[in-house]
């Protein structure tokens, strides 16, 4: 089963159900807000495809932190910030079950 990660209100997930719907693809949606997020989980999407990956600096939410949370940044500092602000997670993250797909570009997401 497909699972898409992500907040529910954010346009790249929006993009990205929608595409699946439409080729009758069945998912599963996680809400970040609704469903939770783990340190398991985070670490997982880290650790398969890298900190810079994941971590989201372009996003409102990072602009809003203090320049004392974003200086010397260690992996283990970003995975921290994260888990506190859900929203710096670069989203979404499909996890197809042999992959994790960051952000929403249909050439690779899965066809059935």
């Amino acid at each position: 089963m497909i699972v898409v990660y992500g907040i529910k209100n954010c346009d790249s997930v929006k993009k990205a159900r929608t595409w699946l719907e439409a080729r009758q693809i069945a998912y599963r949606f996680h809400d970040y807000r609704i469903d939770g997020l783990d340190a398991a989980l985070l670490q997982r999407f880290v650790d398969a495809l890298g900190v810079d990956a994941v971590l989201n600096q372009r996003s409102t939410s990072w602009r809003q932190l203090d320049d004392a949370q974003k200086s010397d940044l260690t992996p283990d500092k970003a995975v921290q910030l994260m888990l506190a602000v859900p929203t710096l997670i670069k989203r979404p993250i499909l996890d197809n079950g042999q992959q994790l797909i960051v952000g929403f570009n249909p050439d690779q997401y899965p066809t059935e």
